[in-house]
């Protein structure tokens, strides 16, 4: 068989191989707080002032219209996941249909997401820390609070909340998912009370003009503007939901539990994103709060509420890890399947004691940081974004090929109307996709080019099915 089509079998059963397998631990409350986690982060805390400053007041546009693509991705998802519980994500649904090239490509593109994903974070994270930092005196340069692009040396927060993530992940599944529901509690009640300071200060004149940027994505300076140039930013902030999907393997009843984590979280993610946005928005003009890098505990400041500002930006400080958790977990399990495919080094497989890959763990960990400490925010979105939308687009068409492939499958949750909203998912993709600027089009064929070098070098003749 060729390597180009090679595929492995639906609903591959998981190994039970010693070492190189996880153990089912988590049930749906943990799913749908690894959704939350992820999704609800630093695209509210720190992305919706970029994105503002790029869209206008019409980033609540820009909200909805990310809010659908992923909506779209997020019922193939939840098909796939269904149907095949792995370690993997969309990495695992392209090889059981697109064929194993395809599957290295897409695996490739969420080791770039994930790893770009935890570093733009951090750099969030970071933002408020500043904020605090200063806020406290401490006695710490400013040439080391910020990245090169930012007027800096390093962004050592940034740097310092990537490894400690890390540490955390180490100790094991359960109980960073334990932690991360705490936190994820933490988080909306901070976001509930902002709505609440807010809204007595509402004022619907910030609203005009309301696109002064206008609709289609236009670069300027190296960044498109726009309703569309903002969405294919502020995509980063929904597609949180995917790290589910990477735990199907560790879910104690993965059809019914990756169901509802997957979906519920969406749900429940863009309500609170578009009241929030909204919010702000209506408390202080785009143009002023745009320009901060903790864009909410600004306006509250700017609204004479300081304590206010300062619980928000600690809620931020506290919370926000719970998005570099869930991401760096889902990271460290795709390369976990990858190399359990044998794609990549099988040493990178092994397990800990704790059931942890502790070696890609580690090693995401590692990179993470480097990035986080030297990349500025808007940057390291964008990268992340393209991977992501590679991966959407690849899992909607594994939905709609193994829906013509094996129509008898049973399928514990179907994608509705999979004819419209398939081809809805790889449209919309695209569309965000060529909304991109082309400095980070450019670095993703570059990114991919070399992961098809690896491939052909070393994945090729390894795989597990080369063999077979």
């Amino acid at each position: 068989m060729s390597f180009v089509t090679r595929r492995k079998a639906v609903a591959f059963v998981r190994p039970v191989e010693s070492g190189h397998s996880l153990k089912r631990t988590l049930g749906w409350p943990h799913l749908v707080a690894l959704g939350v986690g992820a999704i609800i982060g630093t695209g509210i805390y720190t992305l919706t002032g970029v994105a503002a400053g790029l869209a206008g007041p019409a980033v609540i546009l820009s909200f909805a219209v990310a809010g659908v693509v992923c909506a779209c991705a997020a019922l193939c998802y939840a098909e796939m996941a269904s149907v095949s519980p792995q370690a993997g994500s969309a990495y695992a649904y392209s090889y059981m249909t697109l064929g194993e090239l395809v599957a290295w490509v897409v695996g490739w593109s969420l080791i770039l997401e994930y790893t770009l994903v935890c570093s733009a974070v951090s750099v969030g994270w970071a933002g408020y820390a500043a904020g605090l930092i200063h806020g406290a005196h401490i006695p710490i340069p400013d040439s080391l609070l910020a990245g090169p692009e930012a007027g800096g040396l390093v962004n050592l927060p940034a740097t310092f909340i990537a490894l400690a993530v890390t540490g955390m992940l180490l100790i094991g599944t359960r109980e960073s998912a334990t932690v991360n529901f705490v936190l994820v509690c933490v988080k909306l009640v901070a976001l509930a009370g902002f709505v609440a300071l807010t809204l007595p200060h509402f004022d619907a004149s910030h609203f005009h003009p309301f696109a002064p940027f206008g609709y289609a994505a236009h670069e300027i300076d190296g960044k498109k503007y726009g309703v569309m140039g903002a969405a294919a930013i502020i995509f980063f902030a929904f597609y949180g939901f995917d790290a589910i999907s990477t735990a199907a393997e560790e879910a104690k009843n993965p059809s019914r539990d990756l169901t509802i984590g997957i979906v519920g979280s969406m749900v429940l993610c863009t309500i609170i994103y578009m009241v929030v946005a909204a919010c702000a928005l209506g408390a202080s003009p785009y143009d002023v709060f745009s320009k901060s890098g903790e864009p909410l505990a600004f306006v509250l400041r700017q609204l004479g509420q300081p304590a206010a500002a300062s619980l928000i930006a600690g809620a931020a400080v506290v919370a926000l890890p719970t998005v570099i958790m869930v991401f760096m977990f889902g990271q460290s399990r795709v390369f976990f399947a990858m190399a359990r495919d044998g794609l990549l080094p099988r040493g990178l497989a092994a397990v800990s004691r704790r059931g942890v890959p502790s070696t890609v763990t580690v090693l995401t960990g590692l990179i993470a940081a480097v990035i986080a400490g030297v990349m500025p925010l808007s940057e390291i979105a964008s990268l992340a974004n393209a991977g992501t939308l590679a991966a959407f687009i690849a899992t909607a068409m594994a939905v709609m090929v193994l829906r013509r492939r094996a129509p008898q499958l049973a399928r514990p949750f179907a994608t509705p109307l999979v004819w419209l909203i398939g081809p809805g998912a790889v449209l919309g993709c695209i569309y965000l996709f060529t909304s991109l600027s082309a400095k980070t089009m450019i670095f993703f064929a570059f990114w991919n080019a070399v992961g098809v070098v690896v491939y052909l070098l070393y994945g090729r003749t390894r795989s597990t099915l080369a063999s077979a």
